[in-house]
């Protein structure tokens, strides 16, 4: 397995930088992976770790920064806006189908959490798409944003959107906000407002990604907030997908997971994993990383 940087534009002429991954005396043309990270986090978080396990088995995989953050360009920086990085994952597939190992008819496509719910969006959208997984993916914006942020909060929230909406209006900069905050300070707002979060993202930085930042715009969250990809999921089908889902997981919530996947059309499969939301990249990696590993071979491979 060899892997090496790799730089691409999108359509909107703005460069994505990450990791191209191709197996060792496999045959060409290959089928391919395309793998972007989730709510503000970059490459190095793990993503290695799945596109090795991946690679191993026979795909080039194809892992890439989310414009705005890690390695790759965009203004404004730390902005993460859903509609965007669905596009780009649609570019990156344009950008892998021209590659001469690549065989074009057999791409799929790997999402978690945000990009988990950015999956499911491109994979009803995009017929190039041939197989499609979805890890832990947020599914429902502003339900989830509900059971996260308690109800005497939300006008606090909504007056924050009404004046950032008013001074970017005005010219100034798009204000800021923490993904994550210490659990000592509950009221402190952050876009991602759970314990497990905090622990994560900043022991995650600490080994593996002194690059990522603990901030993104707040027009982020108020994008978070009015981002549906359940309403997609129908239009998956006949593209299999394959659901993960942490059985504790309270940050995108594990039932709002599981009654989307009821909407999902055949052929689909449903893995449940032990743990919460991000467990999966650690705790049950192996499991995560494996399930994944057989559904694309089951569809891409054969």
């Amino acid at each position: 397995m060899s892997r090496k940087d790799i730089e691409f534009k999108t359509e909107d002429n703005v460069t994505l930088r990450g990791w191209l991954y191709l197996p060792d005396d496999a045959k060409v043309p290959l089928p391919a992976i395309v793998m972007a990270h989730g709510y503000s986090a970059v490459k190095e978080m793990y993503l290695d770790k799945y596109a090795e396990v991946y690679a191993e088995a026979g795909f080039a995989v194809l892992v890439y920064d989310n414009r705005n953050f890690g390695a790759s360009d965009g203004e404004p920086r730390q902005e993460i806006d859903p509609w965007t990085q669905v596009r780009d994952y649609r570019d990156t597939i344009t950008f892998i189908s021209t590659l001469p190992e690549i065989d074009s008819s057999r791409i799929g496509i790997w999402g978690s959490s945000y990009s988990g719910g950015h999956a499911l969006v491109v994979a009803a959208f995009d017929r190039r798409v041939k197989c499609v997984v979805s890890q832990v993916p947020l599914v429902r914006g502003l339900e989830n944003a509900r059971r996260l942020v308690r109800a005497d909060m939300w006008a606090t929230v909504r007056e924050m959107f009404n004046k950032d909406r008013a001074a970017r209006y005005a010219g100034k900069p798009p204000a800021m906000i923490p993904v994550v905050t210490p659990p000592d300070k509950p009221f402190d707002p952050c876009a991602l407002p759970t314990p497990d979060s905090w622990q994560w993202f900043t022991e995650t930085q600490k080994l593996r990604a002194p690059s990522w930042k603990n901030e993104v715009t707040l027009r982020s969250v108020e994008m978070l907030h009015e981002y549906e990809p359940e309403a997609y999921i129908p239009a998956i089908s006949p593209t299999p997908l394959l659901m993960l889902v942490g059985r504790t997981d309270h940050l995108t919530m594990v039932e709002l997971a599981l009654a989307a996947y009821e909407e999902a059309l055949e052929p689909k499969k449903l893995v449940i994993l032990d743990g919460g939301h991000f467990d999966a990249y650690i705790e049950t990696f192996v499991e995560s990383s494996s399930a994944a590993r057989d559904w694309f071979s089951q569809h891409l491979l054969n």
